[in-house]
């Protein structure tokens, strides 16, 4: 078995800036040791601000760096498949932010490659992590809800409430952007996790705010066409309906919930913490129509750092997840699998919207 410090090269930096840096710098067995941003200059600079030894602004340059052992991505989502292949076919590790690609045949590729070149692939499914949401997952697989009647999500955010937040690549269906892409990606992946696989789906996608003004261009309006709010319900494989409501523009939104009703009882986790999405979560139960009541979290469980984004911890989870693969030369979960299987609801969701009808998802 293996066991050594992991060089990590670190493409993207606003969200790897925000989370990802931090969180590698923080675990024990990675070390950041080259960041990649187009404009020199500035990945230069980030470098300097985090003591990371090399800075470049092509990816070859990156994957030449011979002690460059694995690689994070979290650009945008148009820019994922085809850095993720140059990452895959130098035979380097990945940790990909979600959504894996832009469709499902991209996502496929991207897993059958990893596959071939034996790199440990991970996409950065964060709720799987996250105290609340272990226990919960405990709890229902030990059948405290009995026979499941039906799961009800609720994720009303107000990130993009307002019109005059800025356009750019998240306003543009092409580029990835929009609610499905960003939130319903991790919602498809913990149903999965949470409840098993879908059998077929139903998708509604609404684009609220029609326009945003562009800061490069004068603040001139241009259109937005990527969704802001997604309707969606499922039947899973099992039988049971799933009803999923999201949104990226509701105003004092209620957060973000997940209520299970069964046969036996009833099981919530949520959170109504609108400025971070991994802080705040609880869980409550209830059997044979008492009243909900909260369940404590076990030590166990807890985070062994809060930090103030709540996104670094489970993001260190994750890698300590992705590090122990890596050395042990083992696979894991979630792996580019689990990120296909997300995108491919999300392509079907799609199907959906433009059709008006119930598409089936493929076993």
């Amino acid at each position: 078995m293996k066991n050594y410090i992991i060089n990590v090269a670190v493409i993207g930096t606003g969200f790897g800036q925000k989370v990802h840096i931090p969180g590698l710098q923080a675990h024990h067995k990675t070390q950041v040791l080259a960041i990649y941003n187009p404009d020199l200059e500035k990945a230069k600079s980030i470098a300097s601000d985090h003591n990371i030894p090399y800075a470049r602004n092509t990816i070859e340059e990156i994957l030449h760096l011979p002690e460059v052992a694995a690689v994070t991505i979290s650009t945008p989502p148009f820019l994922h498949y085809e850095m993720a292949k140059q990452v895959l076919s130098k035979g380097k590790h990945l940790l990909l932010e979600k959504p894996t690609t832009l469709n499902a045949k991209e996502a496929q590729e991207l897993y059958h490659l990893a596959a071939t070149n034996r790199c440990v692939a991970t996409i950065n499914f964060e709720f799987r992590y996250i105290p609340a949401w272990q226990l919960f997952a405990e709890i229902l697989a030990d059948g405290y809800v009995g026979d499941k009647r039906l799961i009800k999500i609720d994720w009303l955010a107000s990130s993009r409430a307002s019109p005059n937040r800025s356009w750019n690549w998240y306003s543009q269906k092409d580029k990835g952007g929009g609610a499905l892409g960003a939130i319903a990606s991790h919602t498809f992946d913990y149903v999965n996790w949470l409840f098993g696989p879908t059998k077929k789906l139903w998708g509604q996608l609404n684009t609220s705010i029609q326009a945003r003004p562009d800061p490069t261009a004068g603040n001139k309006l241009k259109p937005v066409d990527a969704d802001d709010t997604c309707n969606i319900i499922l039947e899973l494989a099992d039988g049971t309906p799933c009803q999923i409501c999201i949104s990226s523009v509701t105003y004092q939104g209620r957060g973000h919930w997940v209520e299970v009703y069964g046969s036996k009882g009833t099981l919530i986790v949520g959170s109504n913490n609108q400025k971070d999405y991994v802080h705040g979560f609880k869980v409550w139960g209830s059997q044979d129509g008492e009243t909900l009541e909260e369940i404590n979290i076990p030590e166990r469980l807890d985070f062994p750092k809060v930090y103030f984004d709540g996104r670094i911890a489970p993001f260190i989870r994750l890698t300590d997840n992705w590090v122990q693969a890596i050395n042990t030369g083992t696979s894991l979960v979630p792996s580019l699998r689990e990120g296909f299987y997300s995108q491919l609801l999300m392509d079907l969701t799609h199907e959906s919207n433009l059709t008006g009808t119930w598409v089936n998802v493929p076993e």
